[in-house]
């Protein structure tokens, strides 16, 4: 394929593994329409990886100002943020300047909204500038609603919220910042800091597909030139039109493939239950327990992805037990995508991160929600109540599943009972819909080629 290395899009993502991710799998999908991509990426991350990203992405490097330990290095998120502010958009320019002066000029900068000050500087050098929102567009909106006053925060214990395009929600099934729980509250302020400059975006994008969240995508299009661009997971799982494009290609941990996929193979269809939490969320030690136990008791076979930092909470005589057992395998990471389109599998036990979510609707694996903080309440809301492919088993006021709730989604889930099935069959609808979006002519193809001309008539204009 013939590409015209004057369409250059520069990718900037926030630093962490679910917001690269779907930036990098958003490139392929421009590379293969004809654009030229380079994606940013801290010298941290690129430092860390355990993969390295090939093919025609270029990759480029910018400094945080915490080039040896990333966010770790820093005294607080909140600090992280600030100096990553100042330096970033130092090399950021440097990017720009440099790849204009080679020749090879940027057209347009697509960024994560995380980094809103990647669009001030975009619009210093008159670019085509598009923000990337890697969470939902239900979750975005709320912190809309938040940052221009008509809903406040933290939210009040017992109130129920009413918003456009969303089930009612409770207090519990608010993103953690607006609820005023969990780690870092002060992050709130810099999660609302997306908004501030916005309307000087030219795009609004979202790793969403219009059928997933009509009635919000709708509202927020009424705001800004809004478009839904996903499902953002490697085209093998959905229309199959990018060659080879099996795998993000990008990793900040070593998927244990062969012996997560050798055992699968083992176990008949649907008699698995998958559990991971993602590369960040990091359960209380007493729910880690719970979750054993429900697994080592229930009638299936688990595959349970629990990351070197969390090996210490799972009780010592679990671990002997399954050691001595084929029930049940426990890997630092696997390859997910792999993993939930395995015919063993037959739910996922999920954090309920955007990213896992999308690829869960997209490969129709319904879910059991264990939602830890920021915007996963208000996902897993969605996966039971509006998309009706999950449960949430209820907790106690420590905010603890225990094992009976836990075992009582498993069982309507992998036991075939009225309600399961309804699930199952919701999440087959789901994994057609994400097809359809994707595939030549669908809502978020037609997105992509609408954003792809823009870009290529913006370079014609230039030149």
């Amino acid at each position: 394929m013939e590409v015209n290395y004057g369409n250059h899009v520069l990718v900037v993502p926030y630093p962490s593994q679910g917001h690269i991710n779907p930036m990098l799998q958003f490139s392929k999908r421009l590379i293969s329409k004809g654009l030229k991509i380079t994606l940013a990426i801290t010298i941290h991350v690129a430092n860390k990886m355990e993969t390295q990203i090939n093919g025609p992405v270029k990759v480029e490097m910018i400094s945080d100002g915490h080039d040896e330990g990333g966010v770790m290095q820093a005294s607080s998120p909140q600090a992280y943020l600030e100096t990553f502010a100042i330096v970033g958009s130092q090399t950021l320019t440097e990017i720009i300047e440099r790849r204009s002066n080679s020749g090879d000029p940027v057209s347009c900068v697509v960024y994560d909204p995380f980094l809103p000050w990647a669009l001030d500087v975009t619009k210093q050098f008159n670019l085509m500038g598009a923000a990337f929102y890697t969470q939902s567009c239900a979750v975005s909106s709320i912190y809309y609603y938040v940052q221009k006053g008509m809903m406040k925060s933290p939210a009040t214990l017992g109130e129920v919220v009413s918003l456009p395009g969303l089930p009612p929600l409770e207090f519990s099934d608010l993103p953690s910042f607006v609820a005023g729980v969990g780690p870092f509250p002060a992050l709130l302020s810099t999660l609302l800091e997306q908004f501030h400059n916005i309307d000087k975006a030219d795009w609004v994008l979202f790793s969403s597909f219009d059928k997933l969240e009509a009635e919000i995508l709708n509202f927020m299009s009424k705001l800004w030139k809004v478009r839904a661009i996903g499902p953002t997971i490697p085209s093998k799982y959905l229309d199959k039109r990018i060659e080879d494009d099996e795998d993000y290609g990008f990793n900040l941990f070593e998927p244990k493939t062969s012996s997560c996929m050798n055992w699968l193979s083992s176990k008949k269809n649907n008699s698995v239950v998958y559990v991971s939490f993602g590369s960040l969320s990091a359960a209380k030690q007493e729910q880690m327990e719970e979750i054993a136990w429900t697994l080592w008791e229930c009638d299936y076979n688990f595959l349970w992805v629990v990351k070197q930092a969390e090996e210490n909470k799972i009780p010592s005589e679990f671990l002997e037990k399954i050691s001595t057992s084929d029930k049940g395998l426990m890997v630092t990471w696997c390859p997910q995508l792999e993993v939930l389109s395995h015919p063993a599998v037959g739910c996922f036990a999920t954090h309920c991160g955007f990213n896992s979510t999308l690829e869960a609707l997209s490969i129709g694996v319904p879910m059991i929600g264990f939602p830890q903080w920021t915007d996963q309440p208000t996902n897993a809301k969605c996966i039971e109540a509006m998309w009706e492919v999950g449960m949430r088993p209820k907790v106690d006021e420590e905010g603890i599943a225990r094992k009976m709730e836990i075992d009582l989604c498993v069982r309507e889930i992998m036991g075939g009972g009225e309600k399961g099935k309804e699930m199952r069959r919701n999440a087959s609808k789901w994994k057609e819909l994400a097809k359809e979006a994707m595939d030549g002519g669908g809502s978020s193809d037609k997105n992509i080629v609408e954003l792809v001309a823009q870009v290529k008539l913006n370079v014609i204009v230039a030149k």
